[in-house]
């Protein structure tokens, strides 16, 4: 998976967590976010949560197809979460 633009731009990072279904987005080689693909009617959600608190920023209604997918629509969810 490689960093979005949206990211570099602002000193981030993705790092592969745990699984192959867990993504942590760094900023300043911090980690701010996760994101983490779970199955859901047949094919993926993602779930974007905050590392500090556990709040959990998306939506939870998008559905993909794969687990890629599901991670790189969390990042745009994420992305326009914070306004970027």
């Amino acid at each position: 998976m490689t960093t979005p633009e949206f990211l570099t731009l602002r000193h981030g990072s993705l790092r592969q967590g745990l699984n192959d279904s867990t993504w942590l987005v760094l900023l300043e080689g911090h980690p701010q976010y996760k994101l983490i693909a779970t199955p859901s009617k047949g094919k993926f959600s993602c779930s974007v949560m905050q590392t500090v608190n556990g709040k959990r920023l998306d939506k939870g209604e998008a559905i993909f197809g794969t687990i890629d997918e599901a991670i790189v629509g969390g990042l745009e969810e994420l992305r326009v979460k914070l306004g970027w």
